[in-house]
């Protein structure tokens, strides 16, 4: 179809994009007149597409339409107006003038919330159902016919931005673009809008959203968070208007303690603790107020509201004056109409607006790259003086943020409270991502949602590796001498073993781990990695050489070991916690600085762990937490130039991608580790019981989400019967269930995607002939649980046989009687060269098996037996470089050789 968009915005972009996607010819774009010198990001893609767009101010003018307005519309010859988030009122004459007419995408679950600012009156009015409605245009204020409805859950916590993010932006793009299929093949219905039910809902305007305290607390969380960020709930406090921001409602009875403010029409005082403002509604329930802001403009962290007069003005030296000066330039070239910048200049005050706060933020880098701002900063200090003096306070590394603030999300559960911080972990402070971006971390147990989680941001990445090449450069960090480093790592792994109840709990619920395996492997081995290579520190050291000399002349060669700098690191969701310990503990001890992109699906655990660096001491900026995607924040790690080495666990295809990544952009370091499909060969001779045992642990540990998972069981054949069935027996008596019980021997899957994989494999499986002797199917309760599976008659040119499950499968084939050589041949017939294992009493056997099989770790009558002390590492397509033992240091160390005449 011939499509005209009327609209702007991302969102207007993303439903222009997928139009054209969908093979529909894009006539002419309608969208607003460029602000501040910058197109609107629909009018910038379509023109960079060469589509006409047409930038009008209004449409009618005095209630008529603007004659030359509508001859460039009609021109255009569109078949159909489509309006994502149209702000403009557009006339009839334009709306009906398509063959199809016109469709408007509106962000509620309409006949309800008519009107403006609808989000936000889904929150305000506490709504449990939220959604977006295509409709098509009439002359009415949102009254005409539906097309088109989807819906979703409000959670309690959702604020405009969660909810527009995880629901109302995404399934908005998709349920538009439905719409315009089903008007192209005629199906698209027209329902009638009940009256019952209509709501009519007008802009939010300031003066209109002063804080009624005479509520319950759910409906102050609701009537604040609906009004967060524009136009913002205030209230009366100390004389002048204060604006709350930030809203979380509190699950437990018993306040925090803190320091009272006396708040006009409250039932009771609020109370400024650690972690933000509380506040109580008349119901005597409570909700936490994260920011705060004053009539001046100026924002504070609501934990700071009583500290807000006690900075003292630092002296400059001369180096920051000239900063100071450099500084009253820029000021003086963005607020242009003032004629002097004084020290009590207000940015605000004299005009500036958000962007200007952007260029700001920029123009600071520019001039001091260590300093890395955020946009709120720029609101917390609002005149010259207070900025300057914020700026020189974060140059000095003396921000007077001393303790750190934690957003904490509480839940008590396994008989314990657990507190969950949930933010971005950068440069030593939890923060939001950048334009609030979250998302939801499910628990694998009920597949309900455990908290919403900061998704980080390309911007994000770029703030985090300059925060750490600062630490590293030019920190304390830097200067520290590697027994101090040391002390700090063994102190970490004290706090982890202070917390390791909670950290296992964490684990739990977020991956699905059984808790008494995540608290000794999980966590306990994280422990160790720490304390094993916190011993390491100062004694990392290099060499005296000697070298061919020409006499008389004398030299000294020698070399350094030396950090690489920043590294990133990305690991995967099956061990959050382990698999962070692992490469984080080497690289710190190492004495580089780091950025850990812990798996989306996975990263509390992680967040956790931030939160212990810097109650252990770790300067700002050393250890950056980043919860996102892989396609964002890992490739945007993968292609930073300055991220010196990048460390991998993952699959083998998304390896390959960052080892390219990494090469094109600046040659940086790599180590990989990554898929595996590892053979257990079992001897006839073997201890029949231990085999039984181990093999089962072989392939069940941890759910079978194990990168050495023995992906394949060759069985010499005159044991093969008994062992098969033996193992079937086994596998019927584990008990599969909620890990958080003790009892419990196999939890459910990571996610639901990884469920529905491995229930796609089985089936595979047993298509291509593979005997399914039991399980390989969901389990009928709610979660991700899989009932643990075991096939037989595997031959080697099956999918199963070659493929990797990454789960709970045991892949089973026989092997002639004696044909060593032979099951060697089919054992090692693979791309992947992780792990392996043989069991036989026979010595000699075993170590010429050992000798021969191509894998980076070989178990020879045991399994899964790591230490923090053995090097771990992959052959072939499942990577290469080390964790654990000395030669993980390698890794994250570069060798410089110095010679020295005298």
């Amino acid at each position: 179809m011939k499509i005209a968009v009327i609209g702007q915005s991302l969102f207007g972009q993303e439903v222009y994009k997928e139009l054209r996607k969908d093979g529909h010819v894009i006539v002419g774009v309608f969208t607003i007149p460029d602000k501040d010198g910058k197109a609107d990001p629909l009018a910038t893609e379509a023109e960079k597409d060469g589509v006409p767009v047409f930038k009008f101010p209004r449409w009618r003018l005095k209630g008529n339409s603007i004659p030359e307005v509508v001859k460039q519309y009609k021109a255009v010859g569109a078949e159909l107006n489509v309006l994502p988030f149209c702000s403009q009122f557009i006339p009839m004459e334009i709306i009906n003038f398509p063959r199809h007419g016109s469709i408007i995408y509106h962000p509620s679950l309409l006949p309800r919330h008519r009107g403006a600012s609808a989000i936000n009156w889904t929150l305000i009015h506490g709504d449990k159902k939220g959604g977006f409605t295509v409709f098509w245009a009439d002359d009415g204020l949102d009254t005409g016919p539906i097309l088109l409805q989807r819906e979703c859950d409000v959670e309690p916590d959702d604020t405009v931005n969660s909810i527009y993010n995880r629901f109302l932006f995404p399934e908005g793009v998709k349920g538009t673009v439905e719409a315009v299929r089903l008007i192209e093949v005629g199906k698209a219905p027209r329902i009638t809008q009940p009256q019952e039910g209509a709501t009519y809902e007008g802009i939010q305007k300031k003066e209109n959203a002063k804080i009624d305290w005479n509520q319950s607390a759910e409906a102050l969380h609701n009537w604040i968070r609906g009004n967060d960020k524009v136009p913002g709930a205030w209230a009366e406090v100390d004389g002048q208007k204060l604006t709350f921001y930030g809203s979380t409602l509190v699950d437990n009875d018993t306040p925090a303690s803190g320091q009272s403010l006396e708040i006009p029409g409250a039932c009771r005082p609020g109370l400024v603790t650690k972690q933000g403002l509380l506040l109580f509604g008349n119901d005597g329930k409570m909700l936490l107020v994260k920011n705060l802001q004053f009539e001046d403009g100026k924002m504070i962290p609501a934990a700071q509201y009583f500290r807000t007069g006690d900075s003292t003005a630092v002296e400059l030296t001369e180096e920051e004056k000239v900063f100071a000066a450099e500084m009253r330039v820029v000021w003086k070239s963005i607020l242009s109409n003032v004629p002097e910048i004084e020290d009590s200049t207000d940015f605000f005050k004299c005009g500036a607006a958000s962007m200007d706060v952007v260029r700001l933020v920029e123009e600071v880098k520019l001039r001091a790259n260590q300093l890395q701002l955020q946009n709120e900063d720029v609101y917390m200090a609002t005149t010259f003086q207070e900025f300057v003096q914020m700026c020189v306070r974060k140059l000095r590394g003396e921000d007077g943020e001393d303790e750190l603030v934690v957003d904490y999300v509480e839940k008590n559960v396994n008989n314990m409270s657990i507190r969950m911080p949930h933010q971005l972990f950068i440069n030593g402070q939890f923060t939001d991502a950048e334009g609030g971006n979250t998302y939801q971390t499910i628990n694998p147990t009920d597949g309900k949602p455990i908290c919403e989680v900061s998704l980080a941001q390309v911007a994000d990445v770029d703030c985090a590796v300059a925060a750490a090449k600062a630490a590293f450069e030019e920190g304390e960090w830097g200067k520290m001498n590697p027994r101090e480093r040391g002390r700090l790592m063994y102190r970490l792994a004290d706090l982890m073993e202070e917390h390791q109840e909670e950290l296992a709990t964490i684990e739990a619920i977020d991956s699905g781990a059984v808790y008494t395996l995540a608290l000794k492997t999980h966590v306990g081995m994280s422990i160790q990695t720490f304390r094993y290579f916190a011993g390491w520190c100062d004694k990392i050291q290099g060499s005296t050489i000697p070298i061919n000399q020409s006499r008389p002349n004398r030299n000294l060669t020698f070399t350094r070991r030396e950090p690489v700098g920043v590294c990133a690191i990305v690991i995967p969701w099956n061990y959050p916690l382990m698999m962070l310990a692992w490469k984080t503990a080497a690289c710190l001890a190492a004495g580089n600085t780091v950025v850990v992109k812990p798996a989306q699906v996975t990263p509390l655990t992680a967040l956790k762990f931030a939160e212990l660096t810097a109650k252990a001491g770790f300067p700002r900026g050393v250890v950056n937490i980043l919860p996102g995607s892989g396609s964002s924040v890992g490739q945007r790690l993968s292609d930073h130039p300055d991220v010196r080495k990048l460390g991998f666990t993952g699959s083998t295809q998304i390896g390959k991608q960052i080892m390219k990544s990494c090469a094109v952009s600046n040659v940086k370091k790599v180590s990989l580790e990554l898929g595996g499909k590892s053979p257990l060969i079992i001897f006839s001779d073997c201890d029949m019981d231990k085999a039984v045992r181990m093999g089962m642990s072989s392939v069940f540990f941890n759910k079978g989400e194990n990168c050495i998972a023995a992906g394949r069981l060759f069985v010499e054949e005159s044991i093969h019967d008994q062992f098969v069935h033996r193992v079937v027996e086994e596998v019927k008596k584990m008990k599969i269930g909620d890990p958080l019980d003790r009892s419990t021997d196999h939890g459910p899957q990571n996610h639901k995607a990884h469920l529905d994989k491995l229930v796609q494999y089985c089936e595979t499986g047993v298509k291509e002939g593979a005997r399914l002797l039991y399980g390989g199917k969901q389990v009928d309760r709610p979660g991700f649980f899989f009932e643990p599976a075991v096939f037989t008659d595997v031959q080697d040119n099956m999918y199963v046989a070659q493929e990797e499950s990454f789960g709970p499968v045991m892949i089973i084939s026989k092997f002639k009687d004696s044909d060593v050589d032979g099951v060697l041949k089919r054992a090692n017939d693979t791309e992947y060269g992780l792990a392996s294992g043989v069991f036989t009493r026979d010595i000699s056997k075993a170590l010429y098996v050992s000798e021969r099989l191509e894998a980076g770790t070989v178990f020879i009558n045991t399994y899964n037996k790591t230490d923090v002390a053995a090097p771990f590492g992959g052959f072939k397509q499942s990577g290469f470089g080390k964790d654990l033992g000395e030669e993980a240091l390698n890794e994250y160390l570069k060798t410089k050789t110095v010679t020295i005449e005298y």
